[in-house]
């Protein structure tokens, strides 16, 4: 089970929002670079980052911290945020970015992804955020008409082989990992999924890791991390098990 910390980037700092209210914000570094140096000397593999400005303004706005970040670690990344044309999967890609998260995009325009999993396979990864199980859009400013399982099984379809699943409600709340929605759907799409939003401290990764057979593929570390409520070690040698 692979292990990602988030940086969110907002502005350049790397920040924390609560359910993704973008006036509920904490900056935690000046420094989303030395952040993720941070992470790698304890042991990450992978990291998570989120343009949060490209999230609002739909396309990427932060680029540039990403390329300090790029040029900072030795770990892969992978970016979503704003990520809405293939000449933005294209430009992203082109960074050294290993991965892009597509969003939005994936309920506006299914063949776009379509287009981006058969032009860069498991590069590309599709975010799927939701409010009580309906999917929400535009950085989490709206929320759809459609459930989520249904877009999961739809981007199945389109190619996808992995998907970052977030309870906004959750996110940022370290309520604990919602476990039985993230379970589900990894089971109604067929897909590897990677579960994000509530995770507090290692039970969370504990139980999340029980299901690691059913397509639960890892898991999105974001305020644990920085209120340390969990190790990221620690979190990590279970992982591995």
């Amino acid at each position: 089970m692979e292990l990602f910390p988030a940086i969110d980037i907002r502005g350049g700092k790397c920040v924390r929002l609560l359910k993704g209210d973008f006036e509920q914000e904490t900056v935690f570094s000046d420094s989303p670079a030395d952040m993720a140096a941070e992470w790698e000397s304890q042991g990450a593999t992978f990291l998570h980052l989120v343009d949060l400005d490209g999230a609002r303004a739909g396309r990427p706005q932060n680029l540039e911290t990403v390329k300090a970040i790029l040029a900072k670690v030795k770990i892969p990344v992978e970016m979503g945020g704003g990520i809405r044309t293939m000449d933005d999967v294209r430009e992203v890609l082109a960074l050294g970015v290993q991965r892009v998260i597509l969003g939005s995009v994936a309920v506006h325009d299914p063949e776009l992804v379509k287009a981006a999993c058969a032009e860069f396979g498991d590069r590309v990864v599709v975010g799927i955020d939701a409010k009580n199980g309906m999917v929400a859009v535009e950085g989490w400013a709206e929320t759809s008409n459609l459930e989520a399982p249904v877009l999961g099984k739809m981007m199945a379809d389109a190619g996808v082989k992995t998907i970052i699943y977030t309870d906004i409600s959750r996110d940022g709340t370290l309520a604990g990992v919602n476990v039985e929605a993230t379970v589900e759907m990894a089971q109604k799409s067929g897909l590897q999924v990677v579960a994000s939003g509530g995770i507090k401290n290692i039970e969370d990764i504990r139980a999340l890791k029980a299901y690691e057979k059913e397509g639960i593929a890892g898991a999105i570390l974001g305020k644990s991390l920085y209120m340390h409520t969990l190790s990221l070690p620690e979190a990590l040698a279970l992982a591995a098990e």
